[in-house]
């Protein structure tokens, strides 16, 4: 009877690692059995066991398998795909993305017999998915330092408030059911909750959410410019995505067109903030920008805005006229919004009707009738202002005249009784006019209906505890508008410096105005078809402050620095 060679019984790695010596029939025979039993794969037992060094593992395999070896060390991890693989999965099957050619996936494995991992994988990321062979020990390694890069930008959060905090939709729509996903997701949670909270609590009005091919990074837009506050690992970013998308109620599975909603969290009974969500697909990703939507900064009074005296009672007068146009110009983010809701809420009584037109509302407030214009199904600016001049207003808001029909209407509500308050994109108050002529108004509604343009811009304040002198060469100051009185009488000039209780020297932001009242002289100009630069040198005769001097103004009292101003101001 013939003997049965009791290495032949063993099969793969094990026969190999026996035929070549580095372990006994009996150690193979009792570590197939250990692994089979711990539900484990071969490689990885014999590895973490002490039985066989890991390079002898890998030069086997590859020996019995006909799978290249690869050198673990060789490749920047900050190269690897691992955005591509759920976690999950990863440890599920021990592999790991190491490199994406087209559609071609090539993952670091250390046992190559693997193929039901491989298949999943496949079918997961709908590509096609070979092995690389590479050393257990340094692939174990290489998995939890991806991991661990995870784990660390989520915070052990202990405070309860990012758990229970109230977090809705703008309306109630039926989630998707793949919404569901992020159910057990409860560090990517709490990680946006974070991001949000400390968002508000800065003062930040814009959150970007980027990714690109080997970075993910979200900056807060502070004071108008853009700081990086964070950069979580580039494999994560899907789960950031779909869980703003959840909280936004937008379709998670929809990838491929932008997409607009709005979050609502509720911080105490007091205080809800609103956010605006809109994602649009980039070349490596879904690029979500949120912009926090606080009704208390149009709550702040007129005396917050930053209006010198005359400015200040220019405005509250031209408001306080039963009828007329108040139009507000200047680029976006230019605080264009809060200045008009600032007047609205000075106006907000029982005894007034007010209605707006926007696109899209961005400050909700109780006693005033908003209106999200919607172009799609017709509602534009000028059917709003249709429908509201049939609704008894007294007071008119439209988010921004962008055309002829807009204006006409406009121009008719504030001839016929009622006060309209509005938007222009111009560079001054002078040109403002002479941009509705240019739109086709009649010169003499122009001069009939405005009462008041206000330009505008935001420069950051100087932050009080860590700002110090600048040291400013006389020519220089000279050249940068000051007078030789204002400098020989002790001019001082404050710059930036930076500290803990500030974002780069800077905290906070205050309005540069230009104000020009529609006088009758100036009226007269306009009907006789005067053009922008006459406009201004009336405007200038009659004490109008420009934006450079207004800025000047600011720069003379220690709130902002000259090198802002001339960031904002200068041409």
């Amino acid at each position: 009877m013939a003997t049965i060679n009791p290495i032949a019984q063993l099969g793969g790695i094990a026969r190999r690692l026996v035929q070549d010596g580095l372990l006994s029939q009996d150690q193979a025979t009792l570590a197939v059995d250990e692994a089979n039993s711990a539900k484990r794969s071969l490689v990885s037992h014999l590895v973490t066991s002490g039985l066989i060094g890991s390079r002898e593992v890998a030069v086997a395999a590859s020996a019995e398998y006909g799978v290249p070896l690869f050198d673990l060390d060789a490749i920047d991890p900050a190269t690897m795909p691992t955005s591509l693989v759920d976690e999950k999965l990863v440890r599920k099957h021990h592999a790991l993305p190491l490199i994406k050619r087209g559609n071609r996936l090539f993952l670091a494995v250390s046992d190559p017999t693997n193929h039901q991992g491989l298949d999943e994988i496949k079918f997961h990321t709908g590509m096609t998915t070979d092995a690389v062979l590479v050393e257990e020990d340094k692939l174990s390694a290489a998995i939890e330092r991806s991991l661990q890069a995870q784990e660390s930008v989520m915070p052990d959060l202990l405070d309860d408030d990012l758990d229970n905090l109230d977090i809705s939709a703008e309306d109630d729509v039926q989630q998707d059911k793949e919404s569901n996903l992020d159910v057990d997701d409860a560090p990517v949670v709490r990680y946006v909750n974070k991001i949000l909270l400390d968002a508000i609590n800065s003062g930040t009005s814009d959150i970007h959410f980027e990714p690109y091919e080997k970075l993910y990074r979200i900056r807060f837009r502070q004071d108008g410019m853009l700081h990086e506050k964070a950069t979580p690992p580039v494999n994560i970013a899907q789960r950031l995505s779909a869980r703003i998308k959840v909280m936004a109620r937008l379709n998670i599975a929809e990838r491929r067109v932008p997409q607009d909603g709005r979050i609502k969290m509720v911080l105490s009974r007091n205080r809800a903030i609103d956010f605006r969500v809109n994602t649009c697909p980039t070349a490596y990703g879904e690029k979500i920008v949120l912009r926090i939507l606080d009704s208390s900064a149009a709550t702040l009074g007129v005396e917050s805005l930053g209006f010198d005296e005359r400015q200040r009672d220019d405005f509250i007068a031209a408001i306080s006229k039963p009828y007329g146009m108040i139009l507000v110009t200047g680029p976006t983010g230019s605080g264009k919004t809060v200045t008009l809701y600032t007047a609205l809420n000075m106006l907000n009584t029982p005894e007034v009707n007010i209605s707006t037109a926007e696109d899209p509302v961005e400050i909700q407030v109780t006693g005033i009738n908003q209106v999200n214009v919607n172009p799609k199904t017709g509602l534009t600016f000028a059917e709003a202002l249709r429908a509201f001049l049939r609704q008894d207003p007294d007071i008119v808001m439209v988010g921004e005249i962008r055309d002829l029909e807009t204006a006409e209407i406009a121009v008719k509500a504030a001839q016929t009784g009622h006060l309209v308050l509005s938007t222009l994109h111009t560079n001054d108050a002078p040109q403002t006019l002479t941009r509705l002529a240019n739109m086709g108004i009649p010169p003499f509604n122009i001069a009939s209906s405005v009462n008041l343009i206000l330009a505008q811009r935001l420069a950051r304040r100087l932050c009080e505890h860590c700002k110090t002198i600048d040291d400013v060469p006389h020519d220089a100051l000279t050249e940068e508008g000051f007078t030789e009185q204002e400098i020989r009488s002790g001019l001082t000039v404050y710059k930036a410096v930076g500290c803990e209780k500030c974002t780069k020297g800077y905290k906070g932001r205050v309005g540069i105005f230009e104000v020009m009242p529609v006088s009758d002289a100036m009226g007269k100009l306009i009907m006789e078809g005067g053009n922008a630069i006459q406009i201004r040198d009336l405007a200038r005769s009659e004490g109008l402050q420009e934006l450079r001097a207004s800025g000047l103004a600011k720069v003379r009292q220690g709130i902002t620095s000259l090198e802002e101003i001339n960031r904002v101001t200068k041409d």
